[in-house]
């Protein structure tokens, strides 16, 4: 895994956390130098997620067009943008309406809930609730004002997190995102991957307390 990233605080703060899981460049991923030196002519997933759609939309033809990666999927903010991408073959996701889909439920289908998926069913978009600090015999107030960030969590491979829920406030993750007891975060993995995220953060929450 590869990414791309021109913000040098958060270059410096990825390479340290990854380590040697990811390769971290400090550069434009609308620049095809830069692309070339994540080592895009081996991809086979492309992901645009940076909180410009212009931005998004040239990177993904960029690895399309010019790198022939046979998947490429991109973070669309404004749902008003949606049929662009689709037009233009782009596997589009947009974080405005998952998130509200999160918000707007009254009632959540057990620990794990599919939202959609994508390129033909191999992906899938899921929301996923971490477990409660009452179920694990810490004191219900531990979740109040504690946390782990996401970015420490090992997630299985073919996976990640990409939105959070937290007392009735949604956000994007950022490297600064913390998972709490109880929240719900929107994750994009492989089909059948729900049982082991599940897992994992259980497993992340545990052993941290």
């Amino acid at each position: 895994m590869a990414i791309i990233e021109q913000n040098s605080e958060k270059v410096e703060h990825l390479a340290l956390i990854l380590d040697d899981r990811a390769l971290v460049v400090h550069g434009d991923g609308c620049d095809s130098n830069y692309l070339s030196d994540a080592g895009i002519a081996q991809a086979d997933i492309f992901v645009a997620t940076t909180g410009a759609d212009d931005t998004n939309l040239v990177a993904c033809e960029l690895a399309r067009k010019i790198f022939q990666v046979p998947r490429c999927i991109a973070r669309v903010n404004y749902p008003k943008n949606l049929r662009i991408f689709q037009t233009l073959g782009i596997e589009a996701v947009s974080s405005t309406s998952v998130i509200s889909r999160m918000i707007e439920r009254e009632a959540t289908e057990g620990s794990k809930h599919s939202v959609m998926t994508l390129l033909g069913g191999d992906l899938r978009i899921t929301e996923i609730t971490a477990p409660g600090a009452e179920n694990d015999g810490h004191p219900s107030g531990l979740a109040e004002g504690w946390g782990i960030l996401i970015s420490s969590i090992k997630m299985p491979e073919d996976s990640t997190i990409v939105a959070i829920s937290h007392g009735g406030q949604s956000e994007i993750v950022n490297p600064q995102s913390k998972l709490h007891c109880g929240d719900t975060v929107v994750c994009i993995s492989r089909r059948g991957m729900e049982e082991k995220i599940l897992s994992v953060l259980k497993s992340s929450l545990r052993s941290s307390h």
